[in-house]
């Protein structure tokens, strides 16, 4: 996907305190104490942060303040459509809120060579969510396509009964 954006991608400015890369083995516990401080995303073993950021990190991404870890999002190039990258998990930290970093994140994955096939990007996303809804709505808008939303797991697929509903966000194509 080598289209243009209207959206400042990371790196660009010097005088930006934030750097963004590929997450690395070393990042597990750090991306895995992230998603635990939240307190809103559901928590992982922290095995499968070191599997992600080892085996997934062409398609997710890192961010760090002078040294500490404020955002991360897991993805993948969907198996079965090879066009499409599917978003799992998406954190800043309450120290990096308000500052388009999700956005940011999401535009420098979508510039990386791993996705220069993709047309399409889809996550799930419970309504309550409201940050998560307006970052795809907002991805949307800035790569000037659709976002489509569609039924994704009903509450009744999980186990325990307490899991809100997911939607599935459909966004491109680009």
């Amino acid at each position: 996907m080598h289209t243009k954006h209207k959206v400042s991608i990371a790196g660009l400015d010097p005088n930006d305190p934030y750097s963004f890369r590929m997450p690395t083995v070393e990042d597990g516990k750090f991306i895995w104490q992230l998603i635990k401080d939240t307190k809103i995303l559901d928590l992982n073993s922290s095995y499968s942060y070191l599997l992600w950021a080892d085996q997934f990190s062409d398609t997710s991404i890192v961010v760090e303040d002078h040294g500490k870890l404020v955002g991360f999002i897991s993805g993948f190039i969907q198996p079965k459509a090879k066009d499409t990258l599917f978003i799992w998990q998406v954190a800043v930290d309450e120290s990096a809120r308000g500052k388009r970093i999700a956005s940011r994140m999401l535009h420098t994955i979508l510039q990386r060579d791993a996705c220069r096939n993709i047309r399409y990007l889809e996550s799930t996303v419970t309504p309550s969510n409201i940050p998560s809804i307006k970052l795809f709505k907002g991805l949307a808008r800035d790569l000037e396509t659709e976002c489509t939303i569609t039924d994704g797991y009903t509450e009744d697929q999980f186990p325990g009964g307490g899991h809100e509903s997911e939607e599935l966000f459909r966004i491109g194509p680009f």
